[in-house]
């Protein structure tokens, strides 16, 4: 299903790939996001969903020394959020923190809370716990894994374990189980890698190749959505490991990334090089009743919902809203942030 130029756009002045939902701002529809310019100085933006749904607006604009590879807000602090960084051959990872006078677009200089030293090599993301205040963050490098204790008034972090994945896999990435705070999964060149942060060892795998993102179902425990290069995206079950419960066509080149709802389940949204959006729902293509929130759920044989091509470039930014599930922001390469709401697809 073909979807039209519906979406709300925002434009940013460079290239960009990370967009991150501001997940403890419980009264407005926000969403944070950041550049990638090699040459200009970078910049990271506080858009704000108008009251009435119809406008995307700057509220904060500040500048950040760096191209900026990951983005990702706190989940207890709407004025906090960290990033990944490369200047030239370098890579640093930071928690920053948005001044009280952010009202203004002349905005203040962001505060640095802590610099997450002690990588090595090239570091790919930081995965903040999953839910509610505490203090323990995730890095993920090409090799290692890292748990942080981060204390904000203190503007400290320190490192409480780390462990390396091996030379022979290189990481690209991860996600914090939602349902078991003590298990992450990291994605790596041959497979999906669940590790257990009490012991800081591997527990299982998934062996697969060029998988490039994975993501939790929300509602559901035990299930994992992976995006792959060749076969689309496949839906795991974590207790039966040998083969995916469901698969979804995905792009028609590489999928980038996918998103589960925080709220609807067995609705994903994915993004791919395609320069397209697809919204999926995944209860129509295995035997499953907890779906009813969404149109002719029941008698639809076709999983894809929808797909949103207004988009010139790849995109590789998604983000739900938590506050307003409904709705979801993406960043195509070329800077282009597109709002919508998938309200038509809803029954309630």
């Amino acid at each position: 299903m073909q979807g039209g130029s519906t979406g709300i756009g925002y434009g940013l002045k460079y290239q960009a790939r990370c967009i991150s939902d501001v997940k403890a701002d419980t009264d407005h529809t926000s969403f944070l996001t950041g550049t990638l310019s090699l040459k200009e100085e970078n910049e990271v933006h506080l858009l704000r969903l108008s009251d009435g749904g119809t406008e995307l607006i700057c509220e904060g604009l500040f500048s950040h020394p760096n191209e900026i590879w990951d983005l990702a807000s706190c989940p207890f602090d709407q004025r906090i959020f960290s990033t990944v960084f490369c200047s030239g051959e370098t890579y640093g990872a930071a928690v920053w923190q948005i001044p009280e006078l952010y009202g203004q677009l002349s905005s203040p200089q962001l505060e640095s809370i802590a610099s997450l030293d002690g990588h090595s090599c090239k570091i790919r993301c930081i995965l903040w716990w999953p839910t509610g205040r505490h203090d323990k963050l995730v890095s993920i490098d090409e090799h290692n894994l890292f748990l942080w204790s981060l204390d904000t008034s203190k503007k400290t972090a320190q490192v409480q374990s780390q462990e390396s994945a091996g030379m022979r896999h290189y990481l690209t990435g991860g996600a914090w189980d939602p349902h078991d705070f003590h298990t992450v999964s990291l994605t790596c060149d041959s497979s999906v890698q669940l590790w257990d942060l009490r012991t800081m060892k591997k527990t299982d795998s998934i062996d697969r190749a060029h998988i490039r993102n994975v993501d939790y179902d929300m509602k559901k425990r035990y299930m994992l959505v992976t995006a792959e290069d060749e076969s689309g995206i496949n839906i795991w079950d974590l207790r039966k490991l040998n083969s995916p419960v469901a698969n979804l066509p995905g792009h028609s080149h590489w999928t980038w990334t996918v998103k589960c709802n925080p709220t609807y389940e067995d609705l994903i949204l994915s993004a791919g090089t395609d320069s397209a959006v697809n919204l999926w729902l995944a209860s129509s293509i295995h035997d499953d009743s907890a779906s009813d929130s969404l149109v002719d759920s029941q008698n639809r044989t076709e999983p894809l919902l929808n797909s949103y091509n207004d988009y010139e470039d790849s995109v590789y930014g998604l983000a739900w809203s938590s506050r307003e599930p409904w709705i979801f922001a993406s960043l195509s390469y070329d800077g282009r942030v597109v709002v919508e709401s998938i309200k038509p697809h809803l029954t309630r």
